[in-house]
């Protein structure tokens, strides 16, 4: 099974929690024991599981990039001023495999699902959810 999930963007870097959207598609699905893939489409965008308790962690996240690969030292800004985007999504990766336990996703209590933005805001950006029996 697979489905598509649309989401906007409200600033340039961020963490957006999917992770209700991926459950209802894990849920739709039927399937008891598998995995299921999200996958961020686009070149400057991520997926990553982190602390969902705390809103601190995903400003932290975003911080810690900033520092590691600032903006507007890298070859490709020269094109359209994104060269830190592409380099922070490469890092994180476009995607995380979760497994499904009992019907539910195998996360656990302080887990979540987060589309990283790193070009935003964007009116939409994909994420594709692939569920696997």
């Amino acid at each position: 099974m697979q489905k598509t999930i649309n989401i906007s963007t409200s600033t340039r870097e961020g963490l957006f929690d999917i992770t209700s959207e991926v459950e209802a598609i894990v849920i739709q699905s039927k399937i008891a024991e598998g995995i299921v893939n999200v996958y961020a489409q686009g070149a400057t965008a991520a997926i990553m599981i982190q602390e969902n308790w705390d809103d601190s962690v995903q400003m932290d996240v975003v911080n810690l990039l900033k520092k590691l690969i600032p903006k507007g030292v890298w070859l490709h800004d020269a094109q359209d001023g994104n060269g830190d985007s592409h380099l922070k999504a490469g890092i994180i990766g476009p995607s995380e495999t979760i497994p499904i336990i009992n019907g539910k996703l195998g996360l656990s209590t302080w887990q979540n699902i987060f589309f990283c933005e790193f070009d935003g805001p964007r009116s939409e950006r994909k994420i594709v959810v692939s569920i696997m029996e």
